[in-house]
């Protein structure tokens, strides 16, 4: 009787996520959309300033929301911000819960095998942080040393390179705060991110900048007219000066152009 009840209750799970990726609607060029007037899309807001909580109504604004309603006012459509939980993005756009994800996924072979990605909308790269005092300086400093950094980001995978004592949080900023308080050796993450925490006052320095990455937008790999439309319109956005007018109002600087 346990059997049959888990095995009901497998398949109304199954058919409600095939249900959800079913009632796309499509528009006359093949371009599949949630609702055809439409451009929904998913970010975690937890990444500030890429994407955070206002206090007044709850909704998300930052640097990568104010990208994502670009490019669907680009696209002709009604931009629609919808929030997950970081580690959730992914598989939400799998399954048809938000048209795509503008939310700083870094392009990698791994996800690479469940989505599809948009070309870069900016540049970026991990890097170590500390407090002051620490005298942890590059990645050979990290050998056994606590490093904290987001769930399902990929930075989790940079600081299993370097260290078997990895803390996680459920973004970045909470990891950079819980280090600036005096927990953990170290945080690996976005450049940018660790920047713009330290202007806000935490108690933190950035050490080694590790690598480069690009940051994109995350397509379900079975809307390629979908995929091509909004590489269309980021490119309108950089040749018209809206994607580093952005980036400026965030951060000072333009991180949307390839780094020489």
């Amino acid at each position: 009787m346990r059997k049959r009840l888990i095995h009901m209750i497998t398949g109304i799970f199954l058919i409600a996520i095939l249900t959800a990726c079913a009632q796309k609607e499509q528009l006359s060029d093949g371009t599949e959309l949630i609702d055809k007037q439409k451009f929904i899309f998913a970010a975690s807001g937890e990444f500030k300033p890429f994407s955070y909580v206002k206090n007044d109504d709850l909704s998300m604004t930052g640097f990568d929301i104010e990208v994502g309603n670009a490019v669907g006012k680009e696209l002709g459509l009604e931009p629609v911000q919808k929030r997950m939980k970081f580690k959730g993005l992914i598989e939400g756009i799998k399954t048809g819960r938000a048209d795509v994800a503008v939310a700083s996924h870094t392009i990698n072979s791994e996800r690479a095998k469940q989505v599809a990605f948009s070309t870069p909308y900016y540049y970026s790269g991990p890097q170590i942080f500390t407090r002051p005092d620490s005298k942890i300086e590059t990645v050979d400093d990290l050998k056994g040393k606590e490093v904290a950094v987001a769930k399902g980001s990929t930075y989790a995978d940079t600081a299993k390179k370097y260290t078997n004592n990895i803390k996680m949080y459920d973004s970045d900023i909470t990891a950079l705060k819980a280090l600036s308080i005096g927990r953990h050796d170290a945080v690996i993450t976005d450049f940018v991110t660790g920047k713009s925490a330290k202007k806000e006052g935490f108690d933190i320095i950035g050490k080694q900048l590790i690598e480069r990455s690009e940051q994109a937008i995350v397509v379900p790999k079975d809307n390629p007219q979908l995929l091509k439309r909004v590489n269309e319109a980021l490119q309108k956005l950089r040749d018209n000066g809206t994607l580093a007018r952005i980036s400026k109002k965030y951060f000072g600087q333009d991180i949307t152009r390839k780094p020489e």
